[in-house]
C-alpha cells in the first residue's frame, strides 16, 4: 500500500480560484493569455505562437526551443487537419495564478480525451502544466513550462476539488458523471444512508446557499483499483431559510477504477462540534 498527504488546500468561491498576490484582473488577464496560446496551437496560428513565446522559450523537460516548440505545434495541427475524426479534444482548468508587476506563474490541469484508446474505446488522460512568464515590452511573453502526466494521487485530488466546485454550483452532472453506479452516502446532518439518485435529486432540491468551500488536510490512500481519501471539508453560505452558516466536515470519500477511471463509490461526513 502506497499513502500520500496532501498539504494542498482548495478554495472556491463564485469568483473562482483565489491563489497568489495578483489581482482579479490580472489573473483573469493571465488565464486569457494561457487559453489564446492553447486556441493558437489549435487552430495552427504561427504568428501567434510566435508572439506568445519568448525568443529564449524553453519547454522542459526536453529542453525544447521556440522554433521547435512551434514547429511541432504545427505538425500535430497539420495532423489533426488531415484527421478530424481522430482530433484528441483538449480543456485545461483548475488554475492556479500568481504574479509580480514584471512575472507570473501559471499552473492548470489539462485534460484530454482520445477518441482511440485501448480497444478503440474513447479514454480520458490527465496532466499538469506549469508557465513562467515575464513582461516583456509590455505585453506577456511565455519563457518556459513544463508539463508532466498526472498519477492516480493527482488524479484523485483534482477530483476532490471539482467535486467542491461542484457542489458550490449546484452541478449534477458531475455527479452523474463521477458517482458510481451503486455509490453510497452517509450524510454528516441527519446520518440518513442515500444513493446516487438520492444525493443528485437531494443537489437539485437544495435551497441552500453556499458561499464559501473548501477541502484541506487530504490524505490519500490506493491499493490497487480502490482508493480511501479523508479531510476536512468546511463550508459557509445560508441555509433555505436565509440563516448563516459555517460548518466543517471530518470526511471520508470512498473510490473504485472501473473502465479504467475513478468513480466515488461512498462518502462519509461527521460534523465537527
Amino acid at each position: 500500500m502506497k499513502t500520500i498527504i496532501s498539504i494542498f488546500v482548495v478554495t472556491f468561491t463564485f469568483a473562482g480560484l483565489a491563489f497568489g498576490e495578483c489581482s482579479v484582473a490580472d489573473k483573469k488577464a493571465l488565464e486569457a493569455f494561457d487559453h489564446a496560446w492553447s486556441v493558437a496551437g489549435e487552430k495552427g496560428d504561427r504568428a501567434a505562437l510566435n508572439n506568445i513565446l519568448a525568443d529564449d522559450y524553453v519547454g522542459l523537460p526536453a529542453m525544447i526551443s521556440k522554433t521547435q516548440n512551434i514547429e511541432d505545434t504545427m505538425r500535430t495541427f497539420e495532423q489533426n487537419k488531415a484527421n478530424p475524426q481522430n482530433t484528441d479534444l483538449f480543456s485545461s482548468d483548475n488554475y492556479m495564478i500568481s504574479c509580480t508587476p514584471m512575472t507570473a506563474t501559471i499552473t492548470h490541469r489539462n485534460v484530454v480525451t482520445t477518441k482511440n484508446g485501448m480497444g478503440g474505446k474513447e479514454e480520458t488522460f490527465y496532466s499538469r502544466s506549469v508557465h513562467f512568464l515575464e513582461k516583456r515590452g509590455g505585453k506577456w511573453q511565455a519563457v518556459s513550462s513544463a508539463n508532466h502526466n498526472l498519477d492516480d494521487y493527482g488524479v484523485l485530488m483534482y477530483m476532490e476539488y471539482d467535486w467542491v466546485n461542484a457542489e458550490v454550483k449546484r452541478d449534477t452532472s458531475w455527479l452523474e458523471k463521477n458517482f458510481a453506479n451503486d455509490y453510497s452516502g452517509i450524510s454528516s446532518l441527519t446520518g440518513k444512508i442515500t444513493s446516487k439518485a438520492e444525493d443528485i435529486a437531494g443537489m437539485k432540491n437544495d435551497k441552500s446557499v453556499t458561499e464559501f468551500a473548501e477541502a484541506t488536510d487530504m490524505h490519500i490512500r490506493i491499493e490497487s483499483n480502490s482508493a480511501i481519501v479523508t479531510g476536512i471539508y468546511r463550508t459557509k453560505g445560508r441555509d433555505e431559510k436565509g440563516q448563516p452558516f459555517d460548518r466543517r466536515n471530518s470526511y471520508t470519500d470512498t473510490y473504485i477504477k472501473r473502465d479504467g477511471r475513478w468513480q466515488v463509490w461512498a462518502s462519509q461526513g461527521t460534523l465537527i462540534p
